[in-house]
């Protein structure tokens, strides 16, 4: 049985609260459903996400937009007047034509899209962007998440930005720099013994008990996986309205690679670019590496699993759109893989040592996937390859504090510069 679609507005919410989203449909069975607060198919309890009525939309009208996601504000589940509330403006980030590193990869073209720039320094901007958006319109009051650290930080700032109150759960085991980068807004900020699947399991318990809350990745999770469809629009529009061959995606839950598909897949049908066929890949850690396991299986089920990695961003064991990764890599003809640590590491350094970009740790984790893929023939060297950076290395400084520092230490006098530079200069 499918539920009707609904073109109201929730009750309460005045018209045209989601824009041009409609609906909301199971990815699982295709139900139907009205918008709302809701995250779990009534038929099948699979996932949500969001459907719409898109009307014609030109690039003119995109580019004469905000620099800033609400650009793309006729795309999203979000009003037509969106750019005037108080939001943090996340977007529309840097696309680095990245030479250097691609000579060091051995690569034709590589672009790195820099999402380090957002607002609290990673891609989590976006999504809590349009979750906000969300929670605003069904009159929720309390801004909440589980978070591995960027969330967190997304959440408290955009949170302290509109003026409402934020609570965010993490991991005791979070990397400082996250907790007090979050805590600095002066959040409800609680710790929580074990991992992120054991927070997480915390946050779905408390916002079903708990109401007015709008848990950014629970409750209102079909509008926040929205925000990632705007790293695909960007990079469009930046590469002059077009799709690139390539694309290497960090993976955590999932959601940021299903979306940038979903993003590149409306673009085409809206014929603001060419169809053309794209591979998407897909990058993980091996201490969390559920989904990549479950591709070299042959699998369509992902099992979970206990992380074990410094690239906490990453570490979900039981991530949500596990079985949507496998199918998007798959159909597009891409190959999910991981690295290890100490691969992890050599690669942020990497990236800062050939193009000044100092990734958090899931950067290190994309290059160094994609660097694997090249050696496995995996990944086409000659063709147009873009890689995600979704957040900034000063969040993950302990990742590198014991491979980086000053070559030495000399008195303040020149003969001992001299005679130091002497036996290392070129």
């Amino acid at each position: 049985m499918t539920t009707a679609i609904s073109t109201e507005a929730p009750t309460g919410c005045r018209p045209g609260a989601f824009g041009n989203a409609t609906h909301l449909i199971c990815r699982a069975c295709g139900a139907t459903g009205p918008l709302g607060p809701f995250y779990a198919c009534v038929e099948c309890f699979g996932p949500l996400e969001v459907g719409y009525e898109f009307p014609a939309v030109t690039r003119a009208e995109i580019e004469a937009g905000p620099k800033s996601i609400w650009r793309y504000a006729p795309l999203l589940p979000v009003p037509a007047d969106i750019a005037t509330f108080r939001s943090t403006d996340p977007g529309f980030t840097r696309l680095v034509d990245a030479r250097n590193l691609a000579d060091d990869l051995g690569l034709r073209q590589l672009w790195v899209k820099d999402d380090s720039g957002n607002p609290t320094h990673s891609f989590k901007d976006r999504v809590v962007a349009v979750a906000l958006s969300a929670a605003r319109e069904l009159g929720l009051k309390v801004l909440a998440c589980p978070s591995t650290g960027n969330l967190a930080n997304a959440v408290a700032a955009a949170a302290a930005r509109a003026g409402i109150r934020s609570v965010v759960l993490v991991p005791e085991n979070l990397e400082r720099q996250k907790i007090l980068a979050s805590a600095v807004y002066d959040t409800t900020l609680i710790a929580i013994e074990g991992t992120y699947d054991d927070v997480n399991k915390l946050a779905s318990e408390i916002a079903g008990e708990e109401e007015g809350w709008a848990f950014v990745n629970v409750n209102v999770r079909p509008y926040y996986a929205e925000g990632s469809k705007t790293l695909a629009y960007e990079i469009a529009e930046q590469l002059g309205w077009r799709i690139p061959d390539q694309i290497v995606i960090p993976v955590a839950s999932g959601s940021q690679l299903t979306k940038i598909d979903k993003g590149l897949q409306e673009l085409i049908k809206l014929g603001l670019v060419e169809e053309k066929p794209y591979k998407i890949f897909g990058a993980q850690a091996t201490g969390c590496s559920p989904i990549a396991q479950a591709y070299r299986a042959g699998h369509d089920v992902v099992r979970p699993v206990k992380p074990d990695t410094i690239a906490k961003s990453l570490a979900i064991g039981n991530p949500a759109d596990g079985p949507y990764v496998l199918d998007t890599v798959r159909r597009t003809g891409g190959v999910i893989t991981d690295v290890d640590d100490e691969t992890v590491v050599a690669n942020i350094q990497r990236l800062a040592r050939t193009e000044g970009i100092f990734a958090e740790t899931a950067g290190g984790v994309t290059v160094g996937v994609t660097a694997k893929l090249i050696a496995d023939s995996a990944l086409d060297p000659d063709a147009e390859t873009v890689v995600i950076n979704s957040g900034d290395g000063l969040k993950t400084l302990d990742a590198v504090a014991d491979k980086v520092g000053p070559k030495t230490t000399i008195p303040p006098r020149y003969e001992a510069f001299e005679d130091f530079w002497k036996d290392v200069r070129p």
